[in-house]
């Protein structure tokens, strides 16, 4: 159903060619096995080719003033770790580049059962718990430098130093925003900063349909917890990244389907109980930055608003619900924004990677910082 062949992936313990390009490889991380077979994460990182250095004056009139010193990059010496969203991985190397510019090294996750790590036979994207990624996010760490310290946590919960002397940046993408949420609620201490695009923070039904709905998906999930939910996707997302339809966008559909993969009831519990603690409240020991769409468009049938619009979440809610994840958090509301921020149309992008780099200005410290 999807071949591994197909898509350009390799297993091994060394770094081999991306499907993105000469400037991108990828590493099989090897997690165990389950009921479906063997499983693996996949580590993308981004290697720039070098800088060409400044060039200063060889010499200047005596009346010149000195050149200003270069201000550091945003995110100099930091480390960051890109987790995707659900039916999704790893494809878009202008997030690569952003942080590559802003001084940062960058890597990114395709989890188990997704994009690069999907083997044949597997069910995608299924997990019956969002904490089960946690070995996913371990490997990739472990890989960067950033592997869980010896030292016990405090009473607090938060642990101690890490390996790296290098920040660590978490930046994740709609269900990929809500697993590293939680695991950084569980891992205080170890990123410095989180950097959410469309996080799915709440259910689209809110908190009141949340609860009603989650006894029903519970039974199911305890009757039949792989049968396959009924599909309400009707590819309107889809039309509004791909350039196969009215998007800018290239990616391999079998691993990105129009219409999403299928969802099952165990699945989704998993998701409803992310966020019923999400709402309860959380804290990611970490600064927090949410971007978001301008605005939501839900409708039966296409309009041309969901080319500048998010047509997965309501994005007040999510909003709402960012102010959960800690005591610093800051949100910022894109005009023009798909779901996807950075799949977007250019000017929505240009405002979110802004966003980014001022946000970085005054709270993701630096290496030496």
């Amino acid at each position: 159903m999807y071949p591994v062949a197909a898509v350009g992936m390799t297993e091994g313990t060394s770094w081999a060619p991306d499907v993105l390009g000469p400037d991108f490889e990828q590493l099989t991380l090897p997690i165990g096995e389950d009921d479906e077979g063997e499983v693996v994460a996949t580590l993308v990182r981004y290697v720039p080719p070098p800088r060409e250095p400044r060039r200063e004056p060889r010499w200047r009139w005596p009346w010149q003033p000195a050149p200003e010193p270069e201000e550091p990059p945003a995110a100099s010496g930091a480390d960051v770790l890109y987790v995707h969203g659900w039916s999704d991985y790893f494809f878009n190397p202008g997030i690569a580049r952003f942080w590559a510019d802003a001084g940062a090294r960058f890597f990114a996750l395709d989890l188990r059962k997704y994009g690069r790590s999907l083997r044949d036979g597997q069910t995608p994207g299924y997990v019956t718990d969002l904490a089960t990624y946690d070995a996913d996010i371990e490997a990739a760490l472990a890989v960067m430098g950033h592997g869980r310290p010896e030292s016990t946590t405090d009473a607090a919960g938060t642990a101690g130093p890490a390996a790296s002397a290098r920040p660590l940046v978490l930046m994740g993408h709609s269900t990929g925003g809500l697993t590293l949420s939680l695991w950084a609620d569980r891992n205080r201490g170890r990123a410095v900063a989180l950097v959410l695009n469309s996080p799915w923070l709440e259910f689209q039904l809110r908190s009141i349909g949340r609860q009603a709905i989650s006894p029903v998906i519970e039974f199911g999930a305890r009757v039949n917890p792989s049968r396959p939910l009924p599909n309400i996707d009707r590819g309107f997302y889809a039309r509004s990244i791909s350039r196969q339809f009215d998007g800018e966008w290239e990616y391999d559909a079998r691993l990105r389907p129009d219409r999403g993969f299928p969802i099952h009831p165990a699945w989704l519990t998993a998701i409803l109980a992310g966020h019923k603690a999400i709402d309860a409240g959380i804290d990611v020991g970490a600064p927090v930055l949410t971007l978001l769409s301008a605005r939501s468009t839900f409708q039966p049938r296409w309009d041309d608003a969901m080319l500048t619009s998010d047509t997965v979440l309501v994005v007040d809610d999510i909003a709402r619900h960012a102010i959960d994840l800690g005591s610093e958090v800051t949100v910022v509301r894109v005009d023009g924004a798909l779901h996807d921020v950075f799949l977007s149309r250019e000017p929505a992008r240009a405002a979110a990677y802004a966003a980014i780099t001022r946000w970085l200005r005054g709270y993701a410290p630096t290496s030496g910082s």
